[in-house]
């Protein structure tokens, strides 16, 4: 590939790849392997020679455990099924220094897609914690609401078991 040439990757595609593990939100070695256009034994071979810029909230393995759940829950990491090698996963952070070692014009183009693309994560969370606040207060509304009219019922249901009164005869009498 030309040096020179900008390489592209859609947000959604990096936003796609990121999941949530131990608490933290990461991308797997083989999706990043591919997104930088290298394979995934190269970029685990840089990161182990690099270790020491690796700290674990920068990256870390998964466990047995751990890879079965991710391969069970996302259809497109079924690839890893067969892997001999627990993958490795990376943080946001991670994802920064892997520019760094990768040493590539195209992988500090990519990091800077990645890392917008967890930005764009964050922004999407953030959106929906607001909406997840607007709809808890009109719930919360629509409770009232329903206490009110169920009083509005209560006191109607009342008047209509009251017998009604008759009034006394209006006018003259002869």
């Amino acid at each position: 590939m030309d040096q020179s040439t900008l390489v592209i990757v859609p947000t959604e595609k990096i936003v796609n790849n990121i999941l949530l593990i131990r608490g933290k939100k990461v991308i797997i070695d083989a999706d990043l392997a591919e997104i930088y256009g290298v394979t995934t034994m190269a970029l685990n071979q840089s990161v182990k020679r690099n270790i020491s810029r690796f700290p674990e909230y920068y990256m870390f393995q998964l466990s047995e455990i751990e890879k079965t759940e991710v391969i069970t829950n996302c259809d497109n990491l079924t690839r890893l099924k067969y892997s001999a090698h627990l993958p490795f996963v990376f943080t946001e952070h991670g994802v920064v220094m892997l520019s760094a070692v990768l040493k590539s014009r195209r992988a500090v183009q990519v990091s800077i897609f990645v890392v917008n693309a967890f930005i764009k994560l964050r922004e999407i969370l953030s959106s929906n914690r607001d909406l997840g606040h607007k709809v808890e207060l009109l719930e919360r509304d629509q409770k009232n609401h329903v206490k009110h009219i169920n009083t509005i019922y209560e006191i109607l249901g009342k008047l209509m078991d009251e017998p009604i009164k008759s009034k006394g005869h209006m006018g003259f009498e002869k």
